[in-house]
């Protein structure tokens, strides 16, 4: 049963404006749903903006940063709870412990670097845990293009290029990872 959800994405706000609004509104399907919201434990960018939102409807949010980022005044003070870790495969690690599925939202090479890894640990059986991509306005169009290349490469199998489940609306992401 899914109860906590993992969202990686940008400590930047990006370029468009719509990065925001559905960072807002895939915060308000989690309340909905009663998910808690898991994530890097940052006030800036898409970060503060799903944390912020989730806070502001009353739900329940854990972030986990490492203390490099807390010392330059990067880390959310209002959370539910909040982990001070060492480094940052720590905080992947825990944040990974802690979640029951990931959505990947409009993100830089942080967002990339922690999506794949979860896809890997998935595919070596590490975890079971549902992996979403929320592509606003195709932002991951280009990455999911990619994937098919791979697969069509006979370098990623069909399986488990399939664990990246993709969706364009946050509630249908979330209605996916949830049954």
């Amino acid at each position: 049963m899914v109860k906590s959800i993992c969202v990686y994405c940008g400590a930047n706000p990006g370029a468009s404006p719509r990065f925001a609004e559905e960072a807002r509104a895939l915060a308000r399907a989690m309340v909905e749903r009663n998910l808690a919201l898991v994530y890097g434990g940052g006030k800036v960018g898409l970060m503060g903006v799903i944390a912020d939102e989730v806070l502001r409807l009353g739900g329940e949010v854990t972030g986990v940063i490492p203390t490099a980022l807390v010392e330059r005044e990067v880390g959310h003070t209002g959370l539910t709870r909040q982990f001070i870790v060492k480094d940052m495969h720590e905080r992947k690690a825990m944040m990974a412990q802690l979640s029951d599925g990931f959505i990947a939202m409009p993100g830089g090479l942080g967002t990339l670097e922690e999506l794949f890894e979860v896809l890997t640990w998935a595919q070596l059986g590490i975890h079971s845990k549902p992996i979403g991509l929320l592509n606003v306005d195709g932002y991951y169009d280009g990455l999911v293009s990619f994937v098919r290349h791979a697969t069509e490469q006979e370098l990623v199998r069909p399986q488990h290029a399939a664990l990246m489940m993709v969706e364009n609306d946050g509630e249908a992401l979330l209605r996916r990872l949830t049954t």
